[in-house]
């Protein structure tokens, strides 16, 4: 899920995933060397035909060749596979793409991936913690801070809360909440 951005995907920093996952790909489909995608992705033109994607732990580059829905899942056919037999051998295997192949994002939005590790202060400049997950709640996703202690905290991100980030200094600033916990 993007977020509010202040630098490019695929910068390189302790924050930057090696690889990011798009899917699993379930059983063959068919004779022709088709596979079913269970997509975890929002971003679909990350899995346009011609796009080059990796398979499995070794990140295996494979492009893609055609896809089409078969709801809830994504047909894909890759290039170079064209029987059942070949397609079988990528059964439950993830599909990645590299974090350079993001699509760029407006200023002052960014990738949920590179928030995770900022240094997350108050507008008092107080240190609360890193931030460690981000939850996905429905309604707006919470941070996860995790404090020097041990405690965790859930920010709300929401406009009012988020004063804040700065990729390039590893920070985060939020509004101060009265009901931080004494250890924060």
């Amino acid at each position: 899920m993007p977020q509010n951005k202040q630098n490019t995907p695929g910068s390189q920093d302790h924050r930057e995933p090696a690889f990011l996952i798009l899917g699993k790909l379930r059983r063959a489909h068919g004779v022709q060397g088709e596979i079913p995608l269970e997509v975890y992705t929002e971003l679909l033109e990350l899995l346009a035909p011609n796009s080059v994607v990796y398979v499995g732990e070794n990140h295996q580059p494979i492009t893609i060749e055609k896809r089409r829905w078969k709801k809830p899942l994504l047909l894909l056919k890759f290039k170079g596979i064209n029987d059942r037999e070949t397609a079988s051998g990528l059964t439950n295997e993830l599909l990645y793409v590299h974090p350079s192949q993001l699509p760029s994002l407006p200023d002052g939005e960014f990738y949920y991936h590179e928030m995770l590790g900022l240094s997350v202060y108050d507008e008092e400049d107080t240190y609360l913690g890193i931030l460690t997950e981000i939850l996905g709640t429905g309604a707006n996703d919470v941070f996860l801070i995790l404090s020097d202690s041990g405690e965790e905290i859930l920010i709300p991100d929401i406009e009012e809360m988020v004063i804040s980030i700065d990729l390039d200094q590893g920070r985060m600033v939020v509004a101060k909440m009265d009901w931080y916990g004494e250890g924060a």
